[in-house]
């Protein structure tokens, strides 16, 4: 793996000149400047433009996620639909199981689906979405993969496509499982899928209420009604965990993703996700460190009739800044090479890592220009410098 790192002369003007050292780093602010601090086990703050992790708790430790789950239970019915395998207007039908496991005599969440019953797909949706209802969480699941263990297998499968490491699931529900599990980041991830992807549905996730069976239940999620401008997604609590809730919410253009569990009550989370979202807006600015095309870094190439090729983001490169602090930053580019000729130019081959304390972006990073295969003598002086020096 190599790295290429270099002055962030966009940056550098934006903070007023304050060259750091050797040329890499960069007077720049720091969260952790901010003395931000929570009672919540796991948080995470992200936001979703610029992929600017604001904050950080605990990001990757394992912790039951409760209804948290439902998210991948979401997922994985919205992409059958988005593919063609499954309808809005497909029907299924309520089991005895279901209705035991999910419904009325369970005493958890549910939509109170009747046994027997025949239910929409669409209507099945809105009640997770709004009611958190397990009944309908695994009348999906045996209508799609005749079982809970089989959709639970598509879940993992879906899961491990986004890239979610820190997750297994075992049911669709979130109902207590030693083995079930998610990380604050994986559902942050998961939740950035669902609103970009799938729009459509995503809506869903801020409507007000929605009656089934005649029984009229308010959306559970205690963020809609805090006027911060939130409109999803869900709570979550086990004894084991504690109180926990993934949101998201827009403010002046600007939408952050926010992920907290282990909370000691109902009312600290509420209070937490609400700072944590207050702060998130008021307290950063929006910094373009790279624009579009701009060469950001160099790869090396191997066998090329040129050894180098500029590496490029697709699109401007930005990154927020607390208002106030005094850290520094630093951005490199990370990249396998060397690259083997002949390369295309637009090709993605690594990422631009932008860290400030425990503040972190990422953005991929493509080949600026065609380079071809080099004439024979210049490939075998690069084939006798990395027989004899190798590539550093």
């Amino acid at each position: 793996m190599l790295t290429a790192s270099r002055t962030v002369q966009r940056f550098r003007d934006a903070m007023l000149g304050f060259l750091g050292l050797a040329g890499m780093w960069l007077a720049a602010p720091d969260a952790a400047a901010q003395n931000y601090e929570t009672p919540a086990a796991q948080a995470i703050l992200i936001d979703l433009e610029t992929g600017t992790t604001l904050f950080q708790k605990e990001p990757d430790a394992h912790m039951a996620p409760a209804n948290m789950a439902k998210l991948m239970t979401m997922a994985v019915v919205f992409d059958a639909i988005k593919a063609g395998r499954l309808s809005l207007d497909d029907e299924f039908v309520v089991s005895e199981h279901a209705w035991r496991t999910g419904g009325a005599p369970a005493r958890t969440t549910t939509m109170f689906a009747a046994l027997g019953s025949s239910i929409r797909v669409e209507d099945l949706i809105r009640g997770v979405i709004i009611q958190s209802a397990n009944d309908g969480c695994i009348v999906l699941a045996e209508g799609m993969a005749g079982s809970e263990a089989g959709f639970a297998a598509k879940m993992n499968e879906y899961a491990g496509k986004l890239g979610l490491t820190h997750s297994h699931f075992t049911n669709p529900t979130g109902l207590p499982d030693p083995a079930q599990y998610m990380s604050a980041r994986d559902i942050a991830k998961l939740t950035e899928h669902l609103i970009r992807d799938f729009p459509e549905y995503y809506k869903i996730y801020s409507e007000p209420e929605f009656t089934w069976n005649k029984i009229r239940q308010l959306n559970r999620n205690p963020l809609l009604s805090m006027n911060i401008g939130a409109d999803g997604l869900t709570t979550g609590s086990t004894d084991e965990s504690g109180f926990g809730v993934v949101g998201s919410a827009v403010s002046g253009g600007q939408r952050l993703l926010m992920v907290i569990n282990g909370a000691p009550s109902e009312k600290a989370r509420d209070s937490e996700a609400r700072k944590l979202f207050d702060w998130g807006f008021h307290e950063f600015e929006r910094v373009e460190l790279f624009g579009n095309d701009e060469v950001i870094a160099e790869a090396r190439v191997f066998n090329g009739e040129t050894s180098h090729v500029g590496l490029v983001s697709h699109g401007p490169v930005e990154f927020l800044m607390p208002l106030e602090s005094r850290d520094l930053i630093k951005a490199e580019v990370v990249y396998q090479g060397p690259l083997p000729a002949p390369v295309k130019a637009g090709v993605e081959v690594g990422i631009l890592r932008v860290t400030s304390g425990d503040m972190t972006m990422e953005a991929p990073v493509f080949t600026g220009a065609d380079v071809g295969v080099g004439p024979l003598q210049s490939r075998a002086i690069d084939g006798l410098r990395e027989l004899l020096l190798g590539w550093w």
